[in-house]
């Protein structure tokens, strides 16, 4: 094989890469922004259009995997995996608001490391709702999220492996530690405002029969 003929593979691998490529990253961003609708429309009550639009995301996703799977050096560069992430953070948000088990890496289709970090990133979106129920009053499921996001953390802070296997896990793992520690804080709040309103409707009632 002579140079020509190396430049003019070169060249073909190249051009096949960067084609694939760029319509992977347009495929994965679409990915990413119905993923956030629907966490956006789960937590408006929307039930039904969040999961209409996980289905999409699916699907783009499944769309970028084709476009990418002949060539592995772009497939394993970070963005699928990003979008990955996204998606499962989606995934996982509309199960634990809608009271259903969570989905398995498998079941949604993505990587482990990006499962993981999306369940991580779920903590931040079940403090949103944690957030919600307080104003409506429903303590009790708010604890319930609560325990739950304990639950996630401890889980996640038990793989101990290094980054490069865990797509930075602990750091993710720590933003979850400061989500439930101010999340905590203001259910406390809120559960003792509770009780001061139960304790003086008590006293007030006896005080009408005196």
């Amino acid at each position: 094989m002579n140079l020509d003929e190396v430049f003019e593979m070169s060249r073909e691998i190249f051009e096949s890469e960067n084609s694939a490529r760029e319509e992977a990253l347009t495929l994965t961003r679409e990915a990413i922004q119905l993923s956030s609708y629907s966490i956006r429309a789960i937590h408006r009550g929307e039930n039904e259009n969040a999961r209409t639009l996980l289905d999409k995301a699916r699907e783009v996703l499944s769309r970028a995997r084709q476009k990418l799977s002949p060539h592995p050096r772009i497939y394993y560069s970070g963005f699928l995996q990003d979008a990955e992430k996204e998606f499962a953070e989606a995934s996982i948000t509309i199960s634990l608001i809608s009271g259903e088990p969570l989905p398995s890496p498998a079941e949604i289709s993505v990587g482990i490391s990006p499962y993981l970090n999306g369940l991580g990133e779920a903590v931040g979106e079940m403090r949103r709702h944690v957030l919600d129920l307080i104003r409506i009053e429903n303590l009790d499921r708010a604890e319930s999220i609560l325990e739950t996001m304990d639950e996630i953390y401890f889980a996640l802070n038990s793989l101990d492996y290094p980054s490069a296997i865990t797509g930075n896990l602990k750091r993710t793992n720590d933003m979850v530690r400061g989500v439930i520690e101010r999340t905590r804080g203001d259910l406390t709040s809120a559960l003792s405002r509770r009780s001061l309103e139960i304790s003086l409707e008590r006293f007030l009632k006896k005080l009408n029969r005196l």
